[in-house]
């Protein structure tokens, strides 16, 4: 109760010295008072505006000074010649490792590494030693153009991130023979926005690198010169296996495309065609270059179809399809 009592107190005490405040009549304040204070008030507002004129003169003096047309023209020059070095280097590139089997899918790897560090450096050089901002600006200015380029363009961003995360990580590199998605083919091409690969009927694909960090990717050659072929013959099941075995290791051995320094498999298996069972038949080898996988592949079609002739003029072969 006493502690009610107190706190009512203060509030009555407060009231009147409000009161008594705002009784006091203007009257009472001296004319030349106001006027002093109302011109020391204008003279604030004018060295406020002043300074903040001066503060924008200097920003503008400043800007003008880091984005001379000088310093303009020598980073055009500069972003000029390396995308004419970039041009010269991935052509001679392209060029040595065309003549050089051996280590074409090696040498063509390098050619993305390449593209990505010399774009970084030449930018870099262009910000640090040309325009040569404060660290502070450039905090600034980077992190104002990461926040308006992440929501303006995210899909642009998760292209280069994939592309440089597959430069980073290699699932494939250029001269592999990869699946993507539904497109099979040679990898000719890995940029920061997609990856460039050649199908078997000659079609140049472009993938986004955001699919292709996405799903599921299988490469044949891993980076090697050479690959696993698997060509498929059917035949009756009636057919002699030791014989078949023997002609399809034969006819891959044979085969001027065949790498011999790796296995040759033959194997069979069962399978319903139409209204028939036949002997479903994989030849397993290696091809000496992923360009020529369907050159070996025809090339033991052929033999093999030659060989066995005979079990498809027989009648059990006749409406199977």
């Amino acid at each position: 109760m006493q502690k009610y009592i107190l706190y009512f107190g203060l509030f009555l005490l407060l009231l009147v010295s409000n009161f008594s405040l705002s009784a006091i009549p203007t009257d009472s304040i001296p004319t030349d008072t106001i006027q002093k204070k109302e011109i020391v008030s204008n003279i604030d507002s004018v060295n406020v505006s002043s300074k903040i004129v001066n503060k924008v003169e200097k920003e503008t003096q400043s800007l003008k000074a880091y984005f001379s047309a000088t310093k303009i023209i020598i980073s055009l020059i500069i972003i000029l010649l390396t995308f004419s070095f970039l041009k010269l280097t991935s052509a001679l590139l392209s060029v040595w490792a065309e003549r050089n089997t051996k280590y074409r899918v090696t040498l063509k790897g390098f050619i993305p590494i390449i593209r990505i560090v010399v774009w970084v450096g030449a930018f870099s050089f262009i910000i640090v030693a040309v325009f040569r901002p404060p660290m502070a600006s450039i905090f600034a200015v980077s992190a104002s153009i990461g926040v308006a380029v992440g929501f303006a363009a995210q899909d642009l961003l998760k292209n280069i991130f994939g592309g440089i995360i597959i430069v980073i990580d290699k699932p494939f590199q250029i001269g592999d023979k990869v699946q993507l998605g539904n497109y099979y083919g040679e990898v000719v091409g890995i940029g920061l926005r997609s990856t460039r690969i050649v199908t078997p009927d000659d079609s140049l694909v472009t993938v986004p690198n955001s699919d292709v960090m996405s799903q599921s990717v299988s490469n044949a050659n891993a980076g090697e010169e050479n690959c696993q072929v698997v060509t498929v013959l059917y035949l009756p099941l009636s057919a002699d296996l030791q014989k078949v075995k023997q002609s399809a290791l034969e006819a891959a051995q044979v085969s001027k495309y065949i790498y011999l320094n790796k296995p040759i498999a033959v194997l069979f298996f069962q399978e319903q065609i139409g209204h028939k069972i036949m002997l479903k038949v994989k030849v397993k080898a290696y091809v000496n270059d992923i360009r020529n996988e369907f050159a070996f592949m025809s090339d033991v079609t052929q033999t093999l179809t030659n060989e066995f002739i005979e079990y498809y003029n027989k009648e059990e072969l006749k409406g199977l399809y």
